[in-house]
Order: structure tokens, then C-alpha cells, then sequence
């Protein structure tokens, strides 16, 4: 009997060698491209893609998520991280459907993604059968490569054109595969369609633009007094090229949310953030610039850029289509942000005149000192700037952090500054929430020797809160710090500024998330005062595995703009008046605060 069942083990592998799934060509293929993580949660969907992954487990890294929306969340930081292909992996219906919210955070982004899904059986296609969602018509607006995989021998073609797509347009491919079709071993190829006639050889986009364009961008900045410079995420990598074009113009660094870390916030060029979390020497050099230099950024809230009619603008992009998108431009240069500042840096003439570029050092001086004076606040409950302060203060210089998206991201842009060597990211366009712990894991997966730290709130963290047990699992040390403010701020803050209406529908059940990290195996800490605040992130911040630390603070602590506008202050008023539960402590700590930076 044994001896029966071993024949047919050994007919079943001689014949598995011989003949290849459709699976298999899949993950061969990935393998080729470079491919060594996948995320993903396994489903009866992709049963036959689960089984080459199994087989190919020495190759290829399968990280099993919580929930899908944190694989796809996963491949777009690795992605951003890494500049590598990111891949996630759903079963075929709702699987394939969670996976969306996080793959639009990659195509906002422009984020190498690859997302491969299962579909319904091949014949069963359409007939209202169980989980028969034709994902690759879903997938059509977020996707700029999507293909129903329709056999063995269409496998390598399509996996080809999916990575290289994905690579070349900085978008989301996506591959489909119905699960009978996974198994499916027998080839039948057309006659055009000859074997191995596709290439896994991608070369990257290494243009600079001509040198008439180069000419016409340096004879603008050059002509220009006041020289503004807007970096973006595309200025990544870019760093010393953009001091040294800042320093011959005179030019003060702006950034955009996703150039956080383009040049480090203690580069005397810099004025920070932008935006309404922006600083306020940012928003003045906006105001006052009268030429404008782009690089690497489609910062989309135009509203906080020169007026149009205001300075003349230059910009420099890797993709053709973002030239001119959020500002009117007389010069244009496609290329890659790097290679193009070396080219135009000795067309430029140095600018003997500095008073620009002194004044916004001179604002960036002040506004340093407000933000610590907020930081160093004694008040309970705890200011979040404290928090925020004392963290970035403690980071590694190879420090990777990844924050959420809400009030927690005033936190980050401004008390958390950037060291040179560090990575920083969030959901920059979507400005999705639950994306803080996901990317922290993907970084640490991708950096398992660096500093990898989530920054998140209360509401964002649990919506996805169940991927701690993920870094548990894989044994990752990533550090999510908390903000406790037991109430979607954001919203809340919206709710009274923009709208001018009370706050509705916010508040949050306050969790532990202390006790939680230990009931999920990891470590937990809760800081509730100001005077523990250092002790505690020195404790955590040591440990040798995952851990979480909740700061509990001022859930009445607004995250003010620069420049507050009269419209702002209006319906900010207006919400009080119309009944805000909330009036009395807001008006005092708005009004307060602004009376103690006065005095």
C-alpha cells in the first residue's frame, strides 16, 4: 500500500516538472523581475497561486496580512521605500475588493504596484455564482495596466507587460487569474504567439531634457529676484542638488507633504511644510516669490501656491502630463529631478542678492521658536506636540517613519523633523487613514536593520489595529506611537472651520491600546503626563520587539493653520455659537494659547 502511494507521489512530481501551472509561470516569472516579497491573505480563490508560493518559499517572502486593504497599503510603501516593484495578493471577490482603498493610495502616489487577484472559474464567469465579481473591470479606473490572465501560455506575456508597465508609469498593475486557470498545466498557443517572445529587461526613464529647455528654464530663474522652490516627492534622492540650487538663487526650500524628506529640516534653505500644516515662512515665500521653481511636485491645494499671475514658473518632472497641472509654467523640463538640477545648476547665475532667502531664514528662526515653546507645554492633559517633539528627538538618523493621515499628520510635518538619511511617507493625494502601520511594516520588512517607527491616532491605527499581530508574527520591531485623543480631530476640526458648524458624530470609544499590545504578544506603554513622557519613549523605544506606546492628550488642541484667513475665523466662531458642546475649553485653549505666545 505504501509503496503504491509513493509510485503515484513520484508519477505526481516527475509529472509537475514536467509540466508547469499556470501559477508556477506566474511566480517564475516574478522571480525573474526581482520579486522577493509578496503580501497577501490567502482565500480558495488563489488556491493554485498559494501553492506555487509554498513551493517557491525560499524565493519569494509571503508576508499573511490581517486584512487586504493593509497588503495593498504594504506594496505601495514597499514600493516608496524601496523604489522596487510592490506586489499584494487577494483572493478573488471581497479579497480583491479590499484591496482597493490602499492600491488608489499607490496610483495617487505613483507607487510601483502590482496586484494580483483570483477570479470566479473560467465557465462560471457571469452566471450570479458565489463571490463572481469581475475584478478586472473593477479595477479599471485604478489600474494603469489590468489583465484577465485566459490561459497558461498568456501568463509570461501578461506578467511581463504588468511589472514593466508598473515600473515605467510609477502606477498599479493588476493581474486576474480565475482559479481553475491557476492549475491549469496544458498549453494551448496560438500560432502567433510564439514561446519566450517577451522581455523581462526594463530600463528606467534616465532622460534630461534638451538643452534649449535647460537654457530657457535657467534664463527665467536666473532674470527672477525672488526665486521660490516647491520640492515634492520626486525631489527624492535629490537632496544636494537642490541645496546647491538654492543656494545660488537665494531660493528658499518649500516642501510638499511627500518632499518631507527631500532635504533634511535642519538644511539652512528650508522653510518646511506648506500648506494648512504647513509653516508660516512657507506660506510668506509663496506670497512674495515672483518666479516659482517646481521640482518633482503635483501639491495639489493650489490655493497655497503664487497666484497665477504672480511669478514666473519653471518645473521639472519626470512625467510630461504633470507639467503645468497646479501652476501655469513658461518652461518645462522632463526628466528625472536629479539628473536634471545637475544639468541646469551651471546655467544658473549665483544671486548676490540674499535678503529674500535671509528673511525666510530669519521667519524659519521664529517659527522654530514657537514650535518648541508649544512642545515644551506643561498643561494636562498632554499637548500632542509634546509628544511629537520628544519622539523626533530620539530618532536614528536611519530612521524610516511612516505616519497616518489627520490632525496626527500636523504632529509629524511639524515637530518631527527630518534628519539627513531618514525616510518619511504618508498617504499624500488619497490622504487615507490606517495607512500608518501597514507602511511601517513594509519598511521594516524591506529595512530589517533600520529604525522603523508608525506615527498614527487613535482613529486611523483601529481601523486596521488587528496588523500588530502581523508585526508580531514576523518578529518586526516596529514602534507605533500613538496619539490618543479619543476623537476623529480631523473631522472634527472641519466640521467647525470649514463648515462653521458644531462638532457631530467624532467622539471615539476609548480603547486600550496598551493592554492590547500585550493581549496580541507585543509590548505596551501608556504615557499620560508630560514629566514621563521621555522616560517612557526611552523604555520603548529600547525594546527589542514590537511595541506600542499610547500617549493620552488634549483632545481640544487645535492643529492651527499658519495664517489663520477671516473665513476661518469666522465659521470657527460660528460653530461655537450654534451650539458646539465643547465652546467653553476650545475658546480657552485657541484664545489662550494665542494671548501666552503674545506675552
Amino acid at each position: 500500500m505504501w509503496g503504491l502511494c509513493f509510485a503515484l507521489l513520484v508519477g505526481i512530481t516527475r509529472e509537475k516538472q514536467r509540466h508547469m501551472t499556470a501559477a508556477d509561470v506566474l511566480l517564475e516569472r516574478l522571480c525573474e523581475w526581482g520579486v522577493d516579497t509578496i503580501f497577501g491573505l490567502p482565500g480558495d480563490g488563489i488556491n493554485g497561486v498559494m501553492e506555487a508560493l509554498r513551493e517557491r518559499r525560499e524565493k519569494i517572502r509571503f508576508i499573511q496580512v490581517r486584512h487586504e486593504e493593509a497588503a495593498a497599503f504594504m506594496a505601495c510603501a514597499y514600493a516608496k521605500y524601496t523604489g522596487r516593484l510592490g506586489v499584494c495578493l487577494a483572493t478573488s471577490g471581497p479579497g480583491g475588493i479590499h484591496l482597493l482603498n490602499g492600491l488608489y493610495d499607490a496610483k495617487f502616489d505613483g507607487a510601483a504596484v502590482l496586484a494580483i487577484t483570483g477570479l470566479h472559474h473560467h465557465d462560471l464567469l457571469c452566471t450570479h455564482s458565489q463571490q463572481d465579481v469581475e475584478l478586472d473591470k473593477l479595477y479599471m479606473d485604478v489600474a494603469v495596466y489590468n489583465a484577465r490572465v485566459m490561459g497558461v501560455e498568456h501568463v509570461e506575456t501578461v506578467t511581463d507587460l504588468a511589472c514593466r508597465t508598473a515600473l515605467a508609469y510609477r502606477g498599479v498593475a493588476h493581474i486576474t487569474i480565475p482559479t481553475d486557470v491557476q492549475m491549469m498545466t496544458k498549453e494551448k498557443r496560438s500560432p502567433r504567439n510564439r514561446k519566450h517572445h517577451t522581455s523581462m529587461r526594463f530600463v528606467g526613464s534616465g532622460s534630461i531634457p534638451n538643452p534649449d529647455d535647460l537654457r530657457r528654464a535657467a534664463e527665467i530663474l536666473n532674470a527672477g529676484k525672488r526665486v521660490t522652490i516647491l520640492a515634492g516627492s520626486g525631489a527624492i534622492g535629490a537632496g544636494d542638488q537642490l541645496e546647491k540650487t538654492a543656494d545660488v538663487l537665494g531660493a528658499p526650500i518649500v516642501k510638499a507633504l511627500l518632499g518631507k524628506a527631500s532635504v533634511p529640516d535642519d538644511s539652512p534653505y528650508t522653510t518646511g511644510g506648506i500648506g494648512l500644516l504647513g509653516t508660516k515662512p512657507s506660506q510668506q515665500a509663496m506670497e512674495d516669490c515672483d518666479t516659482f521653481l517646481i521640482v518633482g511636485s503635483s501639491f495639489p491645494y493650489i490655493e497655497f501656491l503664487p497666484k497665477p499671475d504672480q511669478a514666473r514658473g519653471v518645473q521639472i518632472d519626470l512625467n510630461p502630463i504633470r507639467l503645468g497641472l497646479r501652476y501655469p509654467i513658461e518652461a518645462g523640463l522632463v526628466g528625472d529631478s536629479r539628473k536634471t538640477l545637475d544639468e541646469l545648476i551651471p546655467l544658473l547665475k549665483r544671486k548676490e542678492e540674499r535678503s529674500f532667502l535671509e528673511k525666510a531664514q530669519k521667519g524659519m528662526k521664529e517659527w522654530n521658536e514657537l514650535m518648541l515653546t508649544r512642545a515644551k507645554r506643561t498643561d494636562h492633559p498632554m499637548k500632542p506636540q509634546v509628544v511629537a517633539h520628544e519622539l523626533g528627538k530620539r530618532l536614528r538618523s536611519d530612521a524610516i517613519v511612516s505616519c497616518d493621515s489627520g490632525t496626527i499628520t500636523t504632529w509629524w510635518a511639524r515637530h518631527i523633523p527630518v534628519k539627513r538619511g531618514q525616510m518619511h511617507s504618508v498617504s499624500g493625494t488619497l490622504a487615507t487613514m490606517a495607512c500608518g502601520v501597514p507602511y511601517a511594516i513594509a519598511a521594516q520588512i524591506a529595512y530589517p536593520d533600520r529604525q522603523c517607527i508608525a506615527f498614527v491616532g487613535d482613529g486611523g491605527f483601529s481601523m486596521l489595529m488587528a496588523e500588530l499581530v502581523t508585526c508580531v508574527k514576523y518578529q518586526l520591531p516596529v514602534k507605533i506611537v500613538i496619539i490618543k485623543n479619543n476623537t476623529l480631530g480631523q473631522i472634527k476640526w472641519e466640521q467647525m472651520v470649514f463648515s462653521g458648524v458644531p462638532e457631530y458624530g467624532v467622539d471615539l470609544q476609548p480603547i486600550d491600546f496598551a493592554l492590547y499590545a500585550q493581549a496580541c504578544g507585543a509590548q505596551g506603554f501608556t504615557i499620560k503626563d508630560q514629566a514621563d513622557c521621555e522616560r517612557i519613549l526611552d523604555q520603548a523605544l529600547a525594546t527589542q520587539g514590537p511595541c506600542v506606546i499610547e500617549a493620552e492628550v488634549d483632545a481640544l488642541e487645535p492643529p492651527l493653520p499658519a495664517k489663520v484667513t477671516l473665513e476661518q475665523a469666522t465659521h470657527f466662531a460660528e460653530s461655537l455659537i450654534k451650539g458646539e458642546p465643547n465652546r467653553e475649553k476650545i475658546a480657552y485653549t485657541v484664545f489662550g494659547e494665542k494671548i501666552r505666545e503674545l506675552i
